[in-house]
């Protein structure tokens, strides 16, 4: 048996694949409920209800999602030229330090202008972060899953460094965080006395702006050229190292945006839980989307639910909450095989 590209495979192929690998998954979680004890219709069921069946689990869902959005942006356009970010944690984290760094005081700006400035400087700084996996991989040929990874951990000893001592706040009884942000650097709730903030519409207005970029601009269709065939690309003119560095430069702004999402809309303060790996979900959610940045916000809205909705049924149900991280793996795993088969036909020789 052996594996034969389709040239232009069927809206069909192209769909049924990813939904058959969605459905497979709801089986797969309906048989481990089964073993632990559940009945799977009322675990799925519960799931359902504690991630949309309320106002308030709606817009906690929405919430956990925004920076999910960011971070499956982040992967997806690195994705589609086939440059393998896996640090956007440490990128995120970046956006959080350069949002506590300028929002704790140091600019008494009023709000507006204040929040602008935040957002560019997190951008920058997520951006400045993955410059150097990518200058490493253009210039000497460092394979950037590794230079990247590594990134997280450097990044994350270097955060608690600062939270142990420099950043450390001194009305903090003595925990490992931050001093809280002002108010002018708070992102404003959409709803007001629930913590859905604007941060999501942030998100949501990034994807469409990605989306333009990958399908109306140069840019756009540089990187999937890349993406595609990079000798190719390069035989054509287009200027493959450019475009990777172009791309790791909006990546990193796009995952340093989480950052800044995360504590000027929620946290008001820079810890070393504020993220519970939001960078590493979001390669799941790029993934179950197929690298479609309108697909990113689908998904993870798909995965924010099955968290949040997994709490409420762990509760309720008296289930471990690992349901949740096996269901998103089970995802992750029938996805990428889905993708494999939408672009490949099996043969028997």
């Amino acid at each position: 048996m052996r594996l034969e590209p389709i040239t232009n495979p069927s809206s069909a192929r192209r769909i049924f694949p990813p939904a058959l690998a969605i459905g497979t998954t709801v089986v797969i979680a309906s048989l481990l409920a089964m073993i632990a004890g559940a009945n799977p219709f009322s675990v799925l069921g519960l799931i359902l209800n504690g991630a949309f069946g309320s106002k308030f689990a709606l817009l906690e869902t929405l919430n956990r999602a925004t920076p999910l959005i960011f971070t499956g942006l982040a992967a997806a356009v690195a994705f589609r030229a086939k440059f393998w970010n896996i640090g956007a944690e440490a990128q995120l984290y970046a956006g959080a330090l350069m949002t506590v760094l300028l929002g704790t005081g140091l600019l008494p700006w009023p709000s507006f202008p204040l929040l602008v400035t935040l957002a560019i400087a997190a951008v920058l700084a997520g951006a400045v972060l993955l410059l150097v996996p990518a200058l490493l991989k253009t210039r000497f040929g460092v394979d950037e899953v590794v230079t990247t990874l590594l990134m997280n951990f450097i990044f994350l000893l270097f955060i608690s460094m600062l939270l142990e001592g420099p950043l450390k706040d001194p009305m903090g009884m003595g925990w490992p965080k931050s001093a809280r942000v002002i108010s002018e650097a708070r992102l404003p709730r959409i709803l007001d006395g629930l913590r859905l903030h604007w941060g999501f519409i942030l998100a949501l207005v990034s994807a469409v702006a990605i989306w333009v970029i990958q399908t109306r601009s140069t840019l756009g269709y540089e990187m999937r050229a890349v993406g595609l065939n990079r000798e190719a690309a390069a035989f054509a003119g287009i200027p493959v190292n450019r475009v990777l560095v172009k791309t790791a430069l909006l990546s990193g702004g796009l995952a340093a945006l989480a950052g800044f999402s995360e504590v000027a809309g929620l946290k008001a303060s820079l810890t070393l839980d504020l993220s519970p790996g939001f960078g590493y979900t979001g390669i799941i959610v790029a993934m179950l989307a197929l690298l479609n940045p309108l697909g990113v916000i689908v998904a993870a809205l798909f995965v924010a639910g099955v968290f949040v909705g997994a709490d409420s049924m762990s509760r309720a149900a008296e289930v471990p909450t690992y349901l949740a991280d096996i269901m998103l793996a089970m995802a992750l795993l029938l996805m990428v095989l889905a993708i494999l088969l939408t672009r490949f036909r099996v043969v028997r020789d």
